[in-house]
């Protein structure tokens, strides 16, 4: 076991405690023959001292940084925690054909973009959405015996731009003829944008014209789309039986929520609760 060092506070002086004196209260300095207080752990207990604070001041940094985590854990929590929507008896489908949007705002979607070049492969064509007609991309089916599965690819945000049509390339390289169409308003169409309602009778128009397209097999159409589109994926197939599959990428199925940071492009009361379950998948979840 090593000495334990002892000082002074007279002189200063710093020295060894013998191992005969570890059971004294005092001892003798060999410099200045003042009495020196034999404490427990001699030196050692400073740095014993010092490990204690050191323990003391981890522990509370500690507790506060749990509290912090947890504080910001129910902040976070309070801000994206699911809307409680009132319980539906109705199917998403059949609620839909009797409630009729009411927008405080009509006109065009709050989203412009350049469409750029089509390519070389793709024909542009034309769709009919009640009384709108409206435009849409589809690519050429690839050459081989058979028909050809449909995806019916809703791109992000509220305009279509040709970054869009390249996002949706794997769909095309897994052998998809794929569709991606213009909605209303969107582009400069005809039509007002309606946030997520209206827009889901146009999705479903386009899945029938690309059911109708030569080469695709009418009986494996499939719907998806990113973030918006997700959304508008979601909402069509609750409503049509037309889609064989349906995957969303970053759709939002609950758009009190999501309405919260986007307040600027709802067209309708954000307080009518009617209006938000009609555009969100999460207040009809029997429908999926």
């Amino acid at each position: 076991m090593p000495r334990r060092t002892l000082r002074c506070t007279d002189c200063g002086c710093r020295f060894d405690l013998d191992r005969e004196d570890e059971g004294r209260r005092r001892v003798r300095c060999p410099e200045c023959g003042a009495a020196v207080p034999v404490r427990s752990g001699g030196s050692r207990s400073g740095g014993s001292s010092a490990l204690m604070w050191i323990l003391i001041i981890l522990g509370i940094v500690g507790v506060l940084g749990v509290g912090c985590c947890a504080g910001l854990f129910w902040l976070g929590w309070s801000t994206i925690k699911p809307t409680e929507y009132p319980e539906q008896t109705q199917d998403y489908a059949d609620a839909r054909k009797t409630f009729k949007t009411t927008l405080t705002r009509k006109g065009l979607a709050p989203q412009s973009a350049l469409v750029g070049n089509r390519p070389a492969d793709v024909s542009e064509v034309t769709y009919t959405s009640g009384d709108l007609k409206l435009k849409a991309w589809v690519n050429r089916p690839a050459p081989g015996p058979g028909l050809k599965p449909g995806a019916l690819f809703l791109h992000g945000g509220f305009a279509f731009d040709g970054g869009d049509w390249q996002t949706s390339q794997p769909l095309r390289d897994a052998g998809f003829v794929t569709m991606t169409p213009w909605l209303r308003g969107e582009n400069g169409q005809s039509g007002s944008y309606s946030m997520f309602y209206d827009e889901v009778d146009d999705v479903i128009a386009a899945a029938e014209l690309l059911a109708r397209t030569p080469g695709v097999d009418p009986n494996r159409i499939f719907v998806c789309g990113h973030s918006v589109g997700g959304t508008l994926a979601m909402l069509a197939a609750m409503t049509s039986k037309r889609f064989k599959g349906c995957a969303s990428f970053s759709g939002s199925p609950d758009q009190v929520q999501w309405s919260k940071a986007e307040e600027i492009v709802v067209p309708f009361d954000r307080n009518n609760m009617t209006e938000m379950s009609m555009r969100s998948p999460l207040a009809f979840p029997k429908s999926f």
